[in-house]
């Protein structure tokens, strides 16, 4: 199998972005926050941020800087540089918690089956009843991501060796101009670089079929370890503004909030609401009950883990994913 980046050298890296391997996190003097997320990635945490809830509710400055992957973001939570990452992607926080990153868990941002995905180029003619076409084609993937298991295991479902691909590590707005322009057979990806992909080709599962085979779609809201420990309050604060954005939203969908929303995730008004229709934001209740933190969530990130070894994403994995779930600040506000 060719790599642009090899799947280990992704783990490397994330090693090299750690202050130490094993060692927590540096305290962070706390006068204000940076908050990592997503642009092309419509949510309702986003109207909240345009009418400056958060800053409101923290009484402090609350600076946004966005990424292409969620690597990107352990990264930068590694380096002291973002408090919170928004919608952050499983298997970049299994990646980073695994190659000894201490990072925190505290919610369920965003479930989407629907909106991760991978495209093959309409000319192949290749669907699910193909799929052993495959071999030996060129994918864009985004190593480390959701997009990066779930290519992995729809190979795994296909039959398809991935050791007879040329893989090539890219973010999904690449990726899908790599598919437009028939630099690579099929791509992965998600959101704004997902529905550019799909005016070039068809995706192989639909979001329930991928279901049927165990492949989750979420995102979470990450935070070091030592940020969280040190200021439950604030990180309370944090989810409840997030809490109550999807509350309305899951309500009755306000046109203010759309329009709020697109024009912070960067996209049209019906682009962002035919994207974010795919989208389910569970309640507090929900993402504390058995079908998500009371146990399903960790073992799910156990089984991502234990697929990357394999893959030789990671070296190894933890012999449990609970302790990087801390689901007291979520409690805390019922």
């Amino acid at each position: 199998m060719i790599f642009s980046k090899t799947l280990k050298s992704l783990a490397g890296s994330t090693a090299l972005a750690l202050t130490a391997l094993g060692v927590a996190t540096p305290a962070f003097a706390v006068e204000e926050l940076t908050v990592g997320y997503f642009l092309e990635w419509p949510m309702p945490f986003l109207a909240a941020k345009a009418d400056g809830k958060y800053a409101e509710a923290l009484g402090m400055p609350v600076n946004w800087v966005s990424f292409d992957t969620g690597t990107a973001m352990s990264a930068a939570m590694a380096s002291g540089d973002v408090q919170f990452s928004i919608s952050q992607g499983v298997p970049p926080f299994v990646v980073a918690t695994s190659s000894g990153q201490a990072l925190q868990m505290l919610d369920v941002a965003v479930s989407y089956s629907e909106n991760d995905n991978c495209v093959v180029a309409a000319a192949l003619e290749i669907d699910k009843d193909s799929a052993d076409e495959l071999a030996g084609k060129k994918v864009a993937v985004p190593l480390g991501t959701a997009a990066h298991y779930a290519f992995l295991k729809q190979m795994e479902h296909f039959g398809v060796d991935v050791a007879s691909l040329e893989v090539i590590d890219m973010a999904p707005t690449d990726g899908a101009a790599a598919l437009a322009q028939g630099s690579v057979d099929f791509a992965c990806g998600w959101g704004g670089g997902l529905s550019r992909m799909k005016d070039h080709g068809n995706v192989l599962l639909t979001g329930a079929e991928k279901e049927e085979i165990g492949i989750l779609v979420f995102d979470v809201t990450a935070a070091p370890s030592d940020f969280v420990v040190e200021n439950e309050d604030i990180v309370t604060k944090f989810l409840a503004v997030t809490a109550e954005a999807n509350a309305m939203w899951n309500a009755d969908q306000p046109a203010d909030m759309l329009t709020k929303i697109a024009s912070e995730s960067g996209m049209d008004e019906d682009a962002t609401l035919a994207s974010i229709s795919t989208f389910d934001f569970p309640s507090v209740e929900e993402q504390l009950s058995d079908a998500w933190f009371g146990g399903t969530v960790q073992a799910y990130m156990k089984g991502v883990a234990d697929v990357f070894v394999e893959a030789g994403s990671i070296p190894s994995a933890l012999e449990s994913y609970d302790d990087t779930v801390s689901t007291g600040p979520l409690a805390a506000i019922q």
